[in-house]
């Protein structure tokens, strides 16, 4: 049974690296005019009141996107995130923060698609309402990880899976690698992402071995930590895994993530990097 409620963590510092990254890929893929497809495999419910008993009771959007909402400093390479979270905010007040989803709906041109896959019986209906009359989106009441083999490879050639999900099992960071595995060989031409939160380096280092010995090419890992590597208090950091990630996008990383890191640290000095996981 799942248990995990994303309200709780709306906005906070994982999120703000997982979608500054999604953006500047989607981004990239609209470089060029044919169209693309987006599949997320655990989509949530695509918007969180952060004034709702859920985001208070944690506060975690305070040292999220909140520290992020008034900087006249941003760099450009936030832009386009940013923009997506003003856009749910129309009012100028920091309220809502969107969801995957809302951030790539955002961005897609009327020829781009999405599909949205979500298995808890509470975020589901919420997520099948935010996109009840849109016909860009699909919304499907399932497993992401049984939804990579239904859907992909869709019939665009290009676009960009996100495998985000809650790690509440205990074999999720093998189930994750498998899925990647998965949508690199179903999809010869698609960006796959794989997000993962930093709670014990142990497992972050088992998570890299299997991608090196998993035979897949080209992959990118981005990486922040808002404490230092040894702290107690839970989730320390987290990252991307991107394989074949657009052009110049370990470029563009390599000058993003040390702003978000000092932006972003929760006290003592903490850590990012950027680095090819596997090469070309």
């Amino acid at each position: 049974m799942l248990s995990y409620r994303h309200a709780f963590h709306a906005g906070n510092f994982a999120d703000v690296l997982k979608h500054a990254v999604l953006t500047r890929i989607v981004v990239a893929l609209k470089k060029k005019a044919t169209p693309f497809c987006y599949l997320d495999t655990h989509a949530g419910s695509a918007r969180y009141d952060l004034n709702a008993a859920q985001a208070r009771k944690t506060n975690e959007f305070k040292t999220g996107i909140a520290r992020l909402w008034s900087r006249a400093d941003a760099p450009e390479l936030l832009n386009e995130y940013l923009a997506c979270v003003r856009a749910a905010n129309p009012d100028g007040a920091l309220n809502y923060y969107p969801g995957s989803p809302r951030i790539v709906r955002e961005l897609l041109r009327e020829n781009d698609r999405m599909v949205l896959m979500e298995l808890h019986t509470t975020e589901y209906p919420l997520l099948k309402e935010a996109f009840a009359r849109d016909r860009q989106v699909a919304v499907h009441h399932m497993d992401g990880y049984e939804g990579l083999s239904a859907w992909l490879p869709p019939k665009e050639k290009r676009g960009v899976v996100l495998i985000d999900p809650s790690y509440e099992a205990r074999d999720e960071f093998t189930r994750v690698v498998g899925a990647l595995q998965l949508a690199y060989e179903r999809w010869n031409t698609g960006v796959l992402c794989v997000w993962y939160p930093v709670l014990q380096r142990s497992k972050v280092r088992q998570l890299e071995s299997a991608v090196k010995a998993s035979g897949m090419r080209d992959v990118l890992l981005a990486e922040i930590e808002v404490l230092p590597d040894d702290s107690p208090q839970g989730m320390h950091g987290c990252g991307m895994l991107i394989a074949r990630p657009p052009y110049k996008l370990d470029e563009d990383l390599s000058k993003l993530l040390p702003w978000l890191r000092d932006a972003l640290v929760q006290g003592e000095p903490a850590g990012w990097r950027v680095e090819r996981l596997v090469g070309e």
